[in-house]
């Protein structure tokens, strides 16, 4: 029961920060945008968002194999409540640079902030889950995992909605205040030892020594930066001038995309059989699935080049990819914990989780640069090429599927 209990804290403590995170990516992207800043300068606002990702999960996996996941929840909570009232004293005199700089900084905390609580929430449950329970373990992740999403579409609506109702300043308040229940609520019932390693951990085991463990982050930073290499900068910029989307038509067209994309996370437990070891079916699944998204974008590609009418296209087309990258991420999501044990699982998520954010930050960056040397196809492309290289990494865990997985000494 308090294994239950623990579960539930812990997952409406990371629904309220998605949602919060998901409405105020778009709070900033409809008001810069009406500030006047261009699609790609609206992008480079998440940059230090992305890049400080890279920077959390690797030490924050350390941290909270020391003090425990509590104590990296709490703080990633914390830190948004503080950077959501600080973007609320932006100034609306203040010249273009000193908001952008500004917003950066924001937005850089915020990147802490996320993944600070992205990496405790994953893995508080693997402590959570008992020894052994593969099938359960894998259904807690992908419901997690598809909630997550799918809130953070909501969010998307949620930004909108309160810019309409509130204003710029009110909305981030009220989130502020509704984040700060959240915070409140888990200091009070998560308890403070979860998560905190028996023995004094090293800062050198933050690098994982586990060949599985690192074959599976190669495959993540090349999964993740081939879908934000479209998804950032290239889809918005297509829908936008291309095709003359209007603004509240591509956030809506993208909130729903990461609704729907969640909503499939949320099933992938049940379309999968669980392997009795937790690991076998699992990695040939991603490895089956891995090879299959890049065939969907090479497909995808080639179509966006004939003569179907392009939205049609595009909405069909990227609702099977958002189908078959979602199976992908529930899969690699579930390894990596069923690769690691109690004792090191934080830091073995925190440095996955690194990969994963170095791969939104590469492919933010790509984003940019696909598009502007090849439109939306050149984005795909781009795409198709890491998705080939995350399928190499994914294929070469099967050698090591049943390799015992240990931190450094």
């Amino acid at each position: 029961m308090l294994r239950l209990r623990n579960y539930i804290v812990v997952t409406a403590a990371y629904w309220g920060f998605t949602l919060t995170d998901g409405a105020l990516r778009m709070l900033v992207l409809l008001h810069f945008h009406a500030l006047g800043y261009t699609p790609f300068e609206l992008a480079m606002l998440f940059v230090l968002y992305e890049f400080m990702g890279v920077v959390t999960n690797l030490t924050g996996g350390w941290i909270a194999a020391r003090f425990g996941v509590k104590s990296t929840l709490t703080g990633g909570l914390a830190l948004q409540v503080v950077a959501l009232l600080a973007l609320s004293a932006l100034g609306s005199d203040w010249s273009k640079m000193t908001a952008v700089v500004y917003v950066l900084a924001v937005q850089g905390a915020s990147g802490v902030a996320k993944d600070l609580s992205k990496m405790s929430a994953k893995s508080a449950i693997k402590l959570i889950v008992p020894d052994n329970s593969h099938a359960q373990l894998f259904k807690w992740v992908g419901m997690l995992t598809g909630s997550k999403n799918a809130l953070k579409g909501a969010g998307f609506f949620l930004g909108g909605f309160l810019l309409a109702t509130l204003g710029f300043g009110p909305a981030l308040w009220a989130m502020a205040g509704c984040l700060g229940v959240a915070l409140a609520a888990t200091m009070v019932l998560l308890p403070g030892d979860l998560g905190r390693a028996k023995a004094k951990t090293k800062f050198t085991q933050l690098f994982s020594k586990s060949r599985a463990i690192n074959r599976l982050s190669a495959a993540r930073v090349f999964l993740f930066g081939a879908r934000d290499v479209w998804f950032v900068v290239g889809l918005p910029v297509f829908l936008y001038d291309v095709l003359e989307w209007r603004f509240a038509e591509i956030g809506a067209f993208l909130a729903l995309w990461v609704i729907g994309y969640g909503f499939v996370q949320g099933l992938v437990p049940s379309m999968t059989m669980c392997s009795a070891d937790g690991r076998s079916s699992e990695v040939r699944g991603a490895q089956i699935w891995a090879l299959g998204l890049t065939a969907v974008t090479l497909v995808l590609a080639a179509a966006m080049q004939s003569s179907v009418a392009p939205t049609t296209l595009l909405i069909v087309g990227l609702g099977v990819f958002g189908f078959v990258f979602a199976v992908n991420s529930v899969l690699h999501s579930y390894l990596i914990l069923a690769f690691s044990n109690s004792s090191d699982v934080s830091l073995n998520v925190g440095f996955y989780y690194m990969a994963n954010a170095a791969g939104r930050l590469g492919g933010t960056l790509l984003s940019g640069l696909a598009y502007q040397l090849g439109g939306f196809v050149g984005c795909l492309v781009t795409a198709a090429a890491l998705l080939a290289t995350a399928a190499v990494f994914t294929l070469m865990l099967g050698p090591v599927v049943h390799e015992r997985t240990a931190t450094a000494e």
